[in-house]
C-alpha cells in the first residue's frame, strides 16, 4: 500500500511539473518572438553575435541552454515511457526495455527519434536526478538466470503490478509488441503462466499470499 501511495504520489509530481515546464516553454516562446521582432525593427541582426563569431563562451552556454530545455521536455513527458521503464527496470537489460517502448510506438519526446538505451539512460538519470524515479531503476541489470528473457519481462510485469491477472499481463505484452517463446505476436495465459511460474522457481517474483 505504502509503495501504490508513493507510486501516486510521484506521477502526480510529475503531471505538476510537466505542466509547470509546458507554461514555462510557452512564455519564453512568446517573449523571444517578441523580443526578435523588436530586435529586427531596431535594425538589429537577429540571433547571438557570439554563435556567429562561434566564441567557446557562447557555444557553451547555449549547450547548456539546450539541456535545460531538453531535461523540462523529458520531465514533461516523462508519462509516456516511464511505466514501462519502472515495470521492466532493473531486472530487465536497456536494449530490451528500448525494445519494449518501440514495440508501443513511444519515441524521444525531444526529437521524435528512436530511443536508444544511452538516450533513455540519461532520460532516466534526469528524472532521478529531480527525485522524480527510483534510483534503483538504474541498477544493474542481475545476470541472467535462465536464456530465456521473457522470463525476466514477465517477472517485472508481476512484480510492477502485485494484484494483476494472466489477462493483464498478457495483454501488457501485446501491447509491447512482444513476441510470445514460439515466435507468435497472442499471448495466452497459459504461456503467460509458464514463464510466471518459472519466475517464482528463480525467486524473481515472489508466491501470491494465501487467504
Amino acid at each position: 500500500m505504502k509503495v501504490l501511495k508513493r507510486k501516486r504520489q510521484g506521477r502526480f509530481a510529475l503531471q505538476v511539473l510537466g505542466a509547470a515546464a509546458e507554461l514555462e516553454r510557452a512564455l519564453i516562446r512568446e517573449r523571444s518572438i517578441a523580443g526578435l521582432k523588436a530586435a529586427v525593427a531596431r535594425g538589429k541582426e537577429p540571433g547571438n553575435p557570439g554563435l556567429r563569431r562561434r566564441d567557446p563562451g557562447a557555444l557553451e552556454k547555449a549547450r547548456q541552454g539546450r539541456e535545460v530545455a531538453r531535461d523540462e521536455i523529458v520531465i514533461a513527458h516523462a508519462q509516456e515511457f516511464l511505466p514501462t521503464v519502472e515495470a521492466l527496470r532493473p531486472m530487465t537489460a536497456w536494449d530490451q526495455v528500448v525494445r519494449a517502448l518501440k514495440g508501443q510506438g513511444r519515441s524521444r519526446p525531444w526529437d521524435g527519434k528512436p530511443w536508444t538505451p544511452n538516450s533513455l539512460i540519461r532520460a532516466v538519470r534526469r528524472l532521478a536526478a529531480a527525485g522524480l524515479v527510483r534510483q534503483e531503476v538504474l541498477d544493474a541489470a542481475p545476470k541472467r538466470i535462465d536464456s530465456d528473457d521473457l522470463v525476466l519481462m514477465v517477472a517485472g510485469l508481476a512484480r510492477s503490478e502485485p494484484g494483476g491477472t494472466l489477462d493483464g499481463i498478457a495483454r501488457r505484452l501485446q501491447s509491447m509488441g512482444q513476441r510470445t517463446p514460439r515466435g507468435g505476436l497472442r499471448w495466452s495465459r497459459s504461456s503467460v503462466k509458464n514463464l510466471l511460474d518459472r519466475a517464482r522457481e528463480q525467486g524473481l517474483v515472489r508466491e501470491p499470499e494465501t487467504a
